[in-house]
């Protein structure tokens, strides 16, 4: 496992960093023990449909800071996907207290053909010293892409030379689409340029500080933390530069997907003491427990988690028992992230469903950190059995609808809104939830249990739809193993 390097401008991708990968199809115990054994092998594919961009993801974790600009350096098509997450900031603030949240201050360099014949670097810097005058911003992000990238700019020096005359961190982020296989690495390269530049030495340890790297899931962990005697900080949606800056200073930095942010939390543990919480998030029973009482010894508030954990229990788990009597056997797919789609599995289990399949985008042997405690898959696995058609299809959707249409399980659950549509298609009821706090610790396990019944019990839509729905996909197709197109496939077998 390679320390993180916070003096280079980029961060390594993930295929390089932790050996991630993009293609498997077998068990979930199958891919636990080859990870674990060392034997986890990229299968390349002959044929992709469809690919999500790391410069999305590395806008996510700044585009929600509330004081910074973003600048996506490229043409502006690149930043067309931009406006789900301004979209978010505004819908989701309500929820996290912000009483007037502002709108999202996001721009484009444009570059056209001009720029790609004769460089960039002139329009960018232009850019920075135009955003810094229209908007005041303490800090502001130049998100690369593949244009940028591929005609070589030098948005390093550009950055620094704006930086040294406007006196604001700016802040690069190398993004580029190309670099990586593995849509994700747009998180760590996004949490690379904030812990480079606008993380500060602490000043002075807050033992009530616990720093929660999420999406932008609702306000939680107020109430929660409260009842500890802890104050979280949320990083990095809803959070301001100041904020950002002085979370070296907690007793404790948590993720609520792994896959988002355990580059964070590696880089302020290893940069300036701050534990990370190394179990998987509170999904489930078993890893509430766990994660809460891990929380509890690194924070010196043992005894105060017991009583929390008292009181959940006592609050929920009756209502739990209704619905794990209500939803046993009913079988489920899920199609997600990875740590978050291993906390979906827990979620399901937990409340007696069967999951039978998953599809997840890619997988990751380790976290940054390097523990084996926190690998989600593996704990779900030991907690509540294996998977047995369990893939990963890094959002292929050819390879979804092959599998639902093998399975056609009772239920859908996806995390991305793109692969709810072929549930319908299907027939198969399906459920979207957008908040990651909503299935977490015993509160969740109510939560998600009430919206499965009500998609379960109103599922005429989705009858109708898949009466009425034309499927792309061919006869021959879904004749076809799932992993046809995947290197050591059926397809490659038969020939």
């Amino acid at each position: 496992m390679n320390a993180i390097n916070l003096k280079a401008n980029e961060v390594q991708v993930r295929e390089v960093r932790l050996g991630s990968i993009t293609g498997f199809t077998g068990s979930a115990s199958e891919l636990v023990g080859c990870a674990r054994r060392g034997r986890l092998e990229e299968r390349g594919r002959s044929f992709s449909q469809c690919l999500g961009c790391s410069t999305s993801n590395a806008a996510c974790t700044v585009i929600l800071i509330q004081d910074g600009a973003v600048i996506s350096h490229g043409p502006v098509g690149c930043s067309s996907c931009f406006h789900e997450f301004a979209f978010t900031y505004l819908v989701n603030g309500v929820h996290r207290g912000l009483t007037d949240p502002s709108q999202r201050r996001i721009f484009s360099t444009n570059l056209g053909e001009r720029e790609t014949v004769y460089g960039g670097n002139q329009i960018l810097a232009d850019t920075i010293r135009e955003v810094h005058a229209r908007t005041g911003a303490k800090a502001i992000f130049i998100v690369t892409t593949c244009a940028s990238g591929i005609i070589g700019d030098d948005v390093a020096g550009v950055a620094e030379e704006a930086e040294s005359q406007l006196g604001v961190p700016i802040v690069p982020i190398f993004c580029e689409g190309f670099r990586s296989r593995i849509w994700t690495s747009g998180f760590d390269a996004g949490y690379h340029g904030i812990a480079r530049k606008l993380i500060k030495p602490p000043v002075k340890k807050q033992p009530d500080l616990v720093n929660i790297v999420n999406f932008w899931g609702t306000d939680i962990f107020t109430e929660l933390l409260g009842r500890l005697g802890l104050r979280p900080n949320y990083l990095t949606p809803y959070s301001t530069v100041e904020q950002i800056g002085h979370s070296s200073e907690a007793i404790a930095t948590v993720q609520i997907c792994a896959t988002l942010g355990s580059y964070y939390g590696a880089a302020l543990e290893q940069e300036y003491g701050v534990p990370e919480i190394k179990v998987s998030a509170p999904y489930g029973i078993a890893q509430t427990d766990a994660w809460f009482r891990e929380l509890g010894r690194m924070t010196g508030k043992e005894a105060e988690v017991e009583v929390l954990l008292a009181q959940e229990r006592e609050r929920y788990l009756p209502r739990i028992g209704e619905l794990r009597a209500l939803l046993k056997g009913k079988r489920a797919h899920v199609t997600a992230g990875a740590s978050h789609g291993h906390a979906l599995i827990a979620v399901l289990r937990e409340l007696g469903l069967v999951v039978g399949g998953a599809s997840i985008f890619h997988h990751d042997p380790l976290y940054d950190n390097g523990a084996e405690s926190a690998d989600a898959l593996q704990n779900t696995v030991r907690d509540y059995g294996d998977v047995p058609r369990y893939s990963v299809c890094n959002k292929q959707e050819y390879e979804v609808v092959n599998v639902l249409n093998r399975e056609r399980p009772d239920l859908l659950l996806a995390r991305h809104g793109g692969m709810t549509l072929w549930g319908g298609k299907l027939g198969i009821p399906t459920l979207l939830i957008g908040d990651e706090h909503f299935g977490m610790g015993y509160k969740g396990l109510v939560n998600y249990g009430e919206r499965i019944l009500d998609v379960l019990e109103n599922d005429e839509f989705v009858k109708n739809l898949a009466r009425h729905a034309i499927n792309p996909y061919t006869s021959w197709w879904l004749e076809q193993e799932p992993d046809a197109f995947l290197k050591g496939g059926s397809d490659e077998r038969a020939h």
